[in-house]
């Protein structure tokens, strides 16, 4: 069964009204949430090291453990900055 709109006393021109309105609103809305991809950082192991106030020995315990996922470009590492802040564990208060 097909749905079935009847418009009554509507003009051409109150109808493209309506729906330019309605167009325009969604519109807004999708620029008030719109967050553009951003690229993906990159960091060296000394910049991890660096941002997590650890030291250089324990970034690679933590790689070798498999708590941070290495990329590599030839004898590069490389870790994912979104990675990197996804590994942080929330710390519930101790009562």
């Amino acid at each position: 069964m097909k749905k079935v709109i009847q418009l009554h006393q509507t003009t051409p021109e109150e109808l493209v009204n309506v729906i330019l309105l309605g167009v325009k609103g969604e519109i807004e809305t999708l620029k008030k949430e719109f967050r553009p991809k951003e690229p993906e950082e990159y960091l060296t192991r000394s910049e991890v090291s660096k941002m997590l106030k650890i030291d250089l020995s324990t970034v690679h315990h933590w790689t070798k453990r498999g708590k941070l996922k290495p990329y590599g470009l030839g004898r590069r590492v490389y870790y994912k900055r979104s990675e990197i802040e996804q590994a942080l564990i929330d710390l519930s208060p101790i009562h």
